[in-house]
């Protein structure tokens, strides 16, 4: 049974997650919301809770999963690049899990594992295992003007979905992803360490901003 000091912290951390979710509605960039929804003092309040946890993601994943199907158009989809770690070889972006809010909408918590557990692989000074970042994701198509005002809105950077069926990617649609931050550390890991930056709480502008980047579902 949890202690009451566990339980405090993660209904602290669960409610900054719920008010994120409740500002999200089932439309694309123009229906997602500005910074200033941003709940500062939740997430610094989260932050200092989750320096507490000692295993955050065993606490934090109930709901969540890692390596989801998700159905576009009718067809099934990983999200990549990222590793075949999740259940029966699923692939996901290490470290990850997500939860679906509606068709083209989701939910991320951002933990800091790698592919197939590998320690500490986001960062080198926050703890293994600890949760990093809330992810809010918007399933909706590339373009130079829906990039411009996603990245206004904190959406910095895009993954690809690719078939359960043969691994070829979606032709047209991306998910977008806004990354915010529950505690401060080095981001000096993942996939791009060249783009490695001091995180603090709140919104993190920085996270391997590829947004501007033209989608080409041959490459």
């Amino acid at each position: 049974m949890l202690s009451q000091f566990f339980k405090n912290s993660i209904l602290v951390v669960a409610g900054l997650f719920i008010f994120m979710a409740c500002q999200q509605s089932n439309m694309g960039v123009d229906g997602v919301e500005d910074n200033s929804s941003v709940n500062e003092v939740s997430v610094q309040q989260a932050e200092a809770e989750a320096q507490n946890l000692a295993s955050e993601e065993d606490f934090l994943t109930a709901g969540y999963e890692h390596g989801p199907i998700v159905i576009i158009d009718g067809v099934e989809y990983y999200l990549a690049p990222g590793a075949p770690d999740g259940p029966n070889g699923a692939t996901d972006i290490p470290g990850h899990y997500w939860k679906q809010l509606s068709f083209n909408r989701l939910q991320g918590r951002h933990f800091n594992t790698g592919p197939f557990g590998k320690a500490k692989w986001w960062s080198s000074d926050a703890p293994d295992g600890s949760l990093l970042f809330i992810v809010s994701a918007v399933i909706d198509t590339w373009s130079m003007e829906k990039a411009k005002k996603y990245a206004k809105k904190g959406f910095v950077h895009y993954h690809e979905f690719v078939t359960v069926a043969d691994g070829s990617k979606h032709p047209t649609k991306v998910l977008w992803l806004r990354h915010i931050a529950v505690r401060s550390f080095t981001l000096d890991g993942g996939p791009h360490p060249e783009l490695a930056h001091e995180v603090e709480p709140g919104l993190d502008w920085d996270f391997i901003p590829n947004g501007m980047m033209p989608y080409d579902p041959s490459k």
